[in-house]
């Protein structure tokens, strides 16, 4: 009887683990992975469904199920002089959060804090809006102010001819509008440590996903007015702040000394990376760090004076800087080689 009940719990463990990527067919996956009948996983969902755990959705030939949420709540603040993240985060967030393990609590803590105080200092709007919502296996936060946009804001700061070369800053880090009271390092090493960090601000989306570091995805959206952060983490994963910071410092130094750079995003829709201009748009605040990872994935080549001023001007004038190409295809590889062997010391 024990052995049976075990493996009914390890089955709905499964089903629990799994119904947000296979929600219209996680019948199917759990009768494969257990090698048992529909009918038998149908029991199970039954069962979760009765406990509260799943929420069905449409009728039996076509139903899909979804977690159902444990915690779901939303609350609006003015953007007032007095209004304090870490006021919020105490009184009302971390209360919110229930029982989690520390690791996951000080990654809700940093990133919760960093983008609340965003909206606060930087969104210029009169309104700040949370949601949370948390599952058996994950929570969600999202962030809404009404203010003029983070992406027009940077746009605006830097003079850059289009919003969607804020996220190629972003991207960077080390990127603030306010540099006497911010490090600007907040967004870089929040969308870092989260499962899913996603900004929405004046139709200019950015989405970054836990395990693709190096794949920033940029698409255009309708227009929105503000600026709207996503936040998703499992609640029990064995990530930690310390490893995400680790993970761009450069030795003994514990300064934010490493970046990586998605490469596509100095380019103007189809345009081709060629010019000069466009190498120096992606190196501009480059000289911040010890080591630069040029991203080139989906970058199908380069023009000679675009790696040049890259590879071998830039390289010159910074000796102290490690440049590293990753993801290039041969093409781009050649390109780059060529640059590089003409670099005279």
């Amino acid at each position: 009887m024990t052995r049976v009940r075990s493996r009914g719990e390890k089955i709905r463990g499964f089903i629990i683990n799994n119904v947000e990527k296979h929600a219209s067919n996680i019948a199917k996956v759990t009768a494969d992975k257990f090698d048992i009948t529909r009918q038998a996983v149908n029991k199970h969902l039954k069962k979760l469904v009765d406990e509260g755990a799943l929420t069905p959705h449409g009728n039996t030939r076509n139903r899909s199920y979804k977690l159902h949420p444990l915690v779901e709540w939303q609350k609006s603040y003015s953007l007032t002089e007095t209004l304090a993240e870490d006021v919020v985060w105490r009184r009302d967030v971390i209360a919110l959060l229930g029982q989690m393990p520390e690791n996951v609590i000080d990654i809700w803590h940093y990133g919760f804090t960093e983008m609340f105080n965003n909206g606060i200092d930087h969104s210029d709007g009169t309104t700040l809006t949370i949601q949370l919502k948390k599952t058996a296996t994950s929570t969600e936060i999202a962030l809404y102010d009404d203010g003029i946009g983070i992406f027009k804001k940077i746009q605006a700061e830097l003079e850059l001819l289009d919003e969607r070369h804020a996220i190629l800053e972003l991207a960077k880090g080390k990127l603030t509008t306010d540099p006497d009271n911010h490090t600007g390092e907040g967004i870089f090493f929040t969308s870092r440590m989260f499962d899913d960090f996603d900004i929405l601000s004046g139709g200019t989306y950015f989405s970054h996903k836990y395990g693709e570091k190096e794949d920033w995805i940029l698409e255009r959206d309708k227009f929105a007015s503000g600026t709207a952060v996503w936040m998703k983490l499992n609640n029990h994963t064995s990530r930690t702040t310390k490893k995400i910071f680790d993970k761009f410092s450069s030795g003994d130094d514990f300064g934010f000394t490493k970046t990586i750079v998605p490469v596509r995003l100095a380019q103007y829709g189809d345009d081709k990376l060629v010019s000069r201009s466009q190498a120096k748009r992606l190196l501009a605040r480059i000289d911040r760090f010890k080591t630069v990872l040029f991203d080139f994935q989906g970058v199908d080549s380069i023009g000679i004076a675009f790696a040049d001023e890259v590879f071998r001007v830039f390289a010159l004038k910074h000796p102290e800087i490690e440049l590293i190409p990753i993801k290039a295809n041969s093409s781009v590889r050649r390109i780059i080689h060529r640059a590089q062997s003409k670099l005279e010391f």
